[in-house]
């Protein structure tokens, strides 16, 4: 019974969180995080979420495969792939209270960052690869550092399905080397991989509702209710190391 449990909560944030992104504009796996490390613990909750949005990312890449930039994709990934390989083996061998608070942390910092610098200057193709090795790294330590990076993607000019499609092909590589590095390190289990894929339809799901929404609904309001969210989740595990 308590696995049942376990697993509704698991399907239900993922969907609820996922339609909350696609209305607030920013990504659901930061939002996931809290839910993830209170059921499954720290390493298997960045482990399963890591499956998951390979899955999510992957199905977006493929809807919006004409228009993906992929010569910023390559950049990206010169950055990225190394450092998310880096990061990943710190992550393996930190302390769990350390990561806990570390991900605490991060959540706050997500919000302050987003009123702090809601524009960035916008950077030429080769400087993608800084963006996308500061990228690997956090995300490999956190989990997902979306909300911070998406900005750089769109100072680009990329709009719309181009923006969705380079987005999610820069973070599939990403989550690609995580993956390795996870699996090699015995992070990545059967048992982790097969529940972040069960997620990837809850979370596809919630995003078509997220799209149905948003034409209807102020988005202000659900980017207010997730921000109190974040910061509430990121005090309680900065405090106490979940």
């Amino acid at each position: 019974m308590e696995q049942v449990l376990q697993a509704g909560v698991l399907v239900g944030a993922t969907f609820v969180t996922s339609a909350l992104s696609a209305v607030a504009g920013f990504g659901g796996g930061v939002l996931l995080l809290p839910v993830f490390v209170a059921v499954l613990g720290t390493r298997d909750a960045v482990a399963v979420l890591t499956v998951a949005q390979l899955a999510s990312n992957g199905s977006r890449v493929w809807f919006n495969r004409r228009e993906v930039d992929r010569r910023l994709v390559g950049r990206f990934a010169l950055g990225a792939v190394p450092a998310a390989a880096v990061g990943a083996l710190l992550f393996a061998t930190a302390p769990l209270p350390a990561l806990t608070r570390l991900i605490g942390v991060f959540l706050l910092v997500t919000v302050a960052w987003r009123h702090w610098k809601p524009h960035v200057a916008h950077l030429d193709a080769a400087a993608f690869a800084a963006v996308g090795a500061a990228s690997g790294f956090g995300s490999a330590l956190v989990g997902s550092i979306g909300p911070m990076v998406a900005p750089f993607f769109l100072a680009r000019g990329l709009v719309r399905g181009a923006y969705i499609g380079t987005e999610a092909a820069s973070a599939v590589v990403m989550h690609l080397a995580k993956l390795i590095v996870f699996g090699a390190a015995a992070l990545l289990t059967t048992a982790s991989a097969l529940v972040g894929l069960a997620l990837a339809p809850a979370g596809v799901g919630g995003a078509w509702v997220g799209k149905k929404v948003v034409d209807r609904l102020p988005a202000r309001a659900f980017v207010s209710v997730v921000e109190v969210g974040l910061i509430a989740s990121g005090l309680l595990l900065a405090v106490t190391g979940g």
